[in-house]
């Protein structure tokens, strides 16, 4: 059995998919994107105590050199997030496949499917798989929601229970992926055509940041590239406005998108045949 690091569950989300649905927010990624609104996900707690002492409910306790949280005392004040040097958060829970279950269990009855997040929750296939299983014997669906850096050809197994991936193209450009995130986007790519082939791509998704890239040569780019598989299956392109909220403060200062650039942006995946296009 499998387990991951869950930074939180939302027990009832209408945002992370179609319909209400649990969201699993897994701790990790190997992107380091200049807008990530939450950057404390990206890294792992090192351990340095930093944020023990300051907690304000004592949520936090060093126990033989390792930072504990214990999640019935935390009041959600960030406190914690707000102090970290690194990157990261020590709020976070290990749970098997089976203890991940028995969350989504709870909220069964009011929901439609889950949904796993991240950081980035690709790192994390196996469990998925597991949990994934678990959730088809109950009749839920099942969505990832990546950055497409993991080959989701090497996890076939993984997409028999996957019904859809919302994928992010931060910029189709290479050199231009590659100063969003620090990473090149030969991967991205490559996932994108090969969900789509296999009618797994639920949803694209692009940030708008006029200052950052060119936002104009990346929704025309993958427009234009996923265009073929339109007539087959339906494809969202979801155009979302950056906003600097929790946005690391050395990057926070880029400008959002104009009402204008984002409805340009929109009728630039509709000449290449976009129906299912969501502005944020």
């Amino acid at each position: 059995m499998y387990s991951a690091d869950i930074n939180k569950i939302i027990p009832f989300s209408s945002v992370d998919g179609p319909g209400n649905r649990t969201a699993i927010f897994l701790q990790g990624c190997n992107f380091n994107c200049k807008y990530c609104h939450n950057p404390e996900t990206r890294n792992h707690c090192i351990n340095c105590m930093d944020c023990v002492e300051p907690c304000p409910s004592a949520a936090l306790k060093n126990e033989n050199g390792k930072v504990v949280f214990y999640p019935e005392k935390c009041i959600g004040c960030d406190t914690c997030i707000n102090i970290c040097k690194h990157g990261a958060t020590p709020r976070i829970v290990r749970l098997t496949s089976e203890q991940t279950f028995e969350k989504i269990c709870e909220n069964v009855p009011f929901i439609r499917g889950i949904t796993f997040s991240g950081g980035e929750c690709m790192l994390y296939p196996d469990f998925m798989r597991e949990v994934f299983m678990l959730c088809k014997e109950k009749n839920l669906g099942t969505l990832i929601d990546s950055n497409g850096s993991v080959d989701f050809e090497k996890h076939t197994k993984l997409l028999e229970y996957t019904d859809g991936v919302m994928l992010d193209i931060k910029a189709y450009d290479r050199q231009e992926h590659i100063n969003v995130t620090d990473v090149k986007n030969d991967t991205v790519l490559k996932n994108a055509l090969f969900l789509a082939s296999l009618g797994k791509l639920f949803e694209v998704r692009t940030v708008i940041v006029p200052e950052l890239f060119d936002f104009r040569k990346t929704v025309f780019d993958t427009s234009a590239a996923l265009a073929p598989f339109l007539v087959k299956s339906n494809i969202r392109y979801k155009l979302i406005s950056y906003r600097e909220n929790g946005v690391r403060k050395e990057y926070r200062n880029y400008r959002m998108p104009t009402e204008e650039e984002m409805n340009e942006a929109k009728e630039i995946a509709q000449k290449n045949g976009f129906r299912d296009i969501v502005l944020i």
